[in-house]
């Protein structure tokens, strides 16, 4: 009973994971508010009827895939914000690791960046709440580091959201990097890490000297 009840289980996951990639593979190319149901059964090879035992709608299906491709960043951005070493140094290191990721998921990063200004109003909402989590990771990070030494909270959740912004900006910016033409691929990915690290040293020269500032220490 026990290895059949199994066997059920191992099934009913892959046909969610086969509705997913589905998905995903569809939104490479139009965004989830124009996704039909028919159309992700179809490219998932069951029968549309089938779908509704691993979601109630493909905006239910969305929101699944903002956990999934978010919640594959938590690790990446715990190691962003440890990273010790100089200034410069944890730059580069935080550049390289964002565009590793978006090497390693780029139809996730290319799913959240399209939707989270998109139609499906439940999906925003998915995406907004996990990056605030986000935010607060960092910001608790930052605390820790003897440069925030006399920051308030609202001003260090602030900037957290400020770092959160700028790595999904920059994932964004790695995504759009040609595909074809290895030379001018590594042109612009070279011209992409320039500018990430140049608003990245601004952020930083900001964060400095915030508190000398009349708005400072809130």
């Amino acid at each position: 009973m026990s290895h059949t009840f199994g066997v059920r289980q191992a099934q009913k996951q892959r046909t969610r994971r086969a509705l997913l990639d589905a998905a995903l593979e569809l939104l490479e190319e139009q965004s989830l508010s124009s996704l039909g149901l028919r159309e992700v059964t179809r490219a998932a090879g069951i029968a549309p009827t089938a779908f509704y035992r691993h979601f109630r709608s493909v905006e239910d299906l969305g929101v699944a895939l903002v956990e999934e491709a978010l919640g594959s960043l938590h690790p990446m951005i715990r190691t962003i914000v440890s990273t010790t070493g100089d200034g410069e140094e944890r730059i580069a290191r935080a550049i390289g690791l964002i565009a590793g990721h978006v090497d390693a998921h780029p139809a996730h990063v290319r799913f959240i960046a399209r939707e989270r200004h998109g139609g499906v109003q439940s999906v925003r909402e998915a995406i907004r709440d996990q990056l605030a989590l986000f935010a607060v990771e960092v910001g608790e990070a930052l605390a820790e580091d003897p440069v925030s030494a006399g920051w308030g909270e609202e001003d260090l959740m602030m900037l957290a959201q400020l770092y959160v912004d700028q790595m999904l900006g920059t994932a964004s910016l790695f995504l759009e990097t040609p595909a074809r033409g290895a030379g001018a691929r590594e042109q612009e990915r070279e011209r992409v890490f320039r500018t990430a690290a140049r608003r990245m040293r601004l952020i930083g020269i900001g964060r400095a000297h915030w508190l000398e500032g009349a708005g400072g220490g809130g």
